[in-house]
């Protein structure tokens, strides 16, 4: 308790400057504190299929488990934004503009409270039209839409979260962040278990636990923003909306933004190619999703340092020191996918079983982890280069790249191998399913294969030439 009133002291120091001192510790200090973040983060949403699985229905697992793609399309959309804003604040912080930084803060907010209204009704207005275009069967499609309507009912808790952890770590404190989301993690276990077993609430009680839990991260946020004595302080009578800095966000944020969101959107009909594998096939995927998800966590946490290093030295006008960081980041990820993937390989049929312990399934899940593990180290090219890049301002190329090779790439990729190369390939010799949805899965790594080369040509052609950096002006401190 004593640990957690601390981080409340406004003279409590949690900003870094990352402009000196060994770059190492830097992305070290800041990425361990998000790496351990998003597990909890992860098993934050295993909590919720896993206790609506066991304690309601099967009809309730899937009403939960199917609906992260039209989630993900609207808070991965805030998600670019927030990271825009989190940028321009590290470049201002590493500039030593405070006063810019405090504009940046409380026009970030103001955006944040207007979209969030925005958001909570778009999110229930489209529930209906997106659960039909993923066809969802009859049976969930009730508890579906009544899942969707309350947790966009209590989305502003989310993304006031989000905008607030960004802020924080943009000045280099990934540290509180983390604490608030193990809070929630731990309030959304307690109230999933209360509302579901003790109120027999179902569906609904699992969504109230969420958007509760989720509302006390954005309080305890916000608490931490307004007793700060950084620039970064927060106050509710400050809100504003400046149209330069807004700009400045969006010119970041939105390609990032963009991104996401249709990146989301695709992946519902990526699901579709993996559906005609028939049941086991499809549970064999999720496992490796579920994995494939842990195992991306290291790198996409160095990826997060290094926007927020390369942001804070240029703004600082140190370049060299910037590709430094890139170039020691590249290194960490590198060695987190190779500490990895021998464990992984080796107890892929344990990892999947422990998900689903049906034999087909597991079967199926160990030979995609054991044939697609490898290929993460060309994932690292690309998050960490894409990272750099955004924390430099320049996100469009980023998010062009991927784009071209996550959504067009990729699907053109599934078309080819399910209705050309498959059947070409079976008529000179027998495929058994697994076989077949081994090659249809090797769509990602060829993804991830254009997108570290295209992005990495970028990097090394350009550099930062293209960065969109602050001005130094002179602010009144």
């Amino acid at each position: 308790m004593s640990g957690i009133l601390r981080m409340f002291r406004p003279k409590e120091k949690h900003d870094v400057d990352m402009t000196e001192g060994s770059i190492l510790r830097h992305l070290l200090i800041f990425a361990f504190p998000l790496l351990i973040g998003n597990i909890f983060q992860q098993l934050y949403n295993m909590v919720d299929t896993w206790v609506v699985g066991n304690f309601v229905s099967n009809e309730a697992y899937s009403a939960v488990g199917s609906v992260g793609p039209i989630i993900n399309m609207l808070i991965g959309f805030f998600g670019g934004l927030s990271g825009g804003a989190g940028a321009v604040i590290s470049q201002y912080y590493g500039a030593r503009q405070e006063k810019n930084v405090q504009r940046t803060v409380h026009t970030a907010m103001t955006m944040t409270l207007v979209m969030g209204v925005l958001f909570t009704a778009i999110g229930i207005a489209v529930t209906p039209f997106m659960l039909r275009m993923m066809n969802t069967p009859d049976e969930v499609f009730g508890q579906s839409q009544t899942y969707l309507t309350v947790y966009f009912a209590g989305i502003m808790g989310l993304m006031i979260y989000n905008i607030g952890s960004g802020i924080l770590r943009a000045v280099g404190d990934s540290t509180r962040p983390f604490y608030f989301l193990v809070v929630s993690a731990l309030l959304n276990t307690v109230l999933d278990l209360f509302f579901v077993l003790g109120l027999n609430m179902g569906v609904e009680g699992v969504a109230f636990a969420t958007i509760l839990a989720q509302g006390v991260s954005a309080v305890l946020v916000i608490i931490t923003l307004m007793r700060t004595t950084s620039c970064i302080r927060f106050s509710f009578r400050q809100l504003n909306f400046e149209l330069d800095i807004f700009a400045k966000i969006l010119k970041v944020g939105l390609p990032s933004a963009l991104q996401m969101a249709v990146t989301s959107f695709s992946n519902v009909f990526v699901q579709s190619y993996i559906n005609q594998f028939g049941p086991d096939g499809m549970s064999g995927w999720t496992s490796y999703a579920k994995i494939d998800q842990l195992i991306l966590l290291p790198m996409q946490s160095v990826s997060l340092a290094s926007t927020t290093f390369v942001a804070q030295n240029l703004g600082s006008r140190q370049p060299e020191r910037a590709k430094k960081g890139v170039r020691t980041a590249l290194l960490l990820s590198f060695g987190s996918v190779l500490i990895l993937m021998l464990p992984v390989m080796l107890f892929a049929p344990s990892m999947v079983a422990f998900f689903n312990s049906r034999e087909e399934v597991v079967v199926i899940g160990a030979l995609l982890l054991r044939f697609i593990t490898p290929f993460y180290l060309l994932c690292c090219i690309n998050q960490i280069y894409a990272g750099a890049l955004r924390g430099a301002g320049d996100s469009l190329v980023p998010m062009i790249t991927m784009l071209v090779s996550f959504v067009a790439f990729r699907q053109l990729m599934l078309y080819l191998l399910t209705y050309h190369w498959i059947p070409a390939i079976a008529a000179t010799m027998p495929l058994t399913d697994n076989a077949r949805l081994i090659i249809t899965a090797m769509a990602y790594p060829a993804g991830w294969l254009l997108a570290s080369t295209l992005i990495s040509i970028y990097y090394h052609v350009r550099g930062f030439s293209k960065s969109k950096l602050i001005e130094h002006e002179q602010q009144p401190q």
